[in-house]
């Protein structure tokens, strides 16, 4: 089962600003990721994975901020 990436940094005491410098990715960036506002490149599901020294298909990535929160009901 996929963990998020808030357990994972929890689990290996790795902070957002210290995974934003392992992975490259921008900070601000990987804050929305993080929250799950932001649903990341296959680039950036690399970088991520590899700093937090974990394979990228046992990271959940979806988002968890609903579409129509933003756009309305479909």
């Amino acid at each position: 089962m996929p963990t998020s990436i808030q357990e994972l940094c929890r689990q290996k005491g790795v902070s957002l600003p210290s995974l934003a410098e392992r992975s490259g990715v921008d900070l601000t960036r990987l804050q929305a990721i993080y929250l799950g506002r932001w649903t990341p490149s296959a680039n950036q599901r690399a970088k991520i994975a590899q700093a937090l020294d974990t394979p990228k298909d046992d990271i959940a990535w979806q988002h968890s901020t609903p579409v129509e929160h933003f756009y309305g009901p479909c």
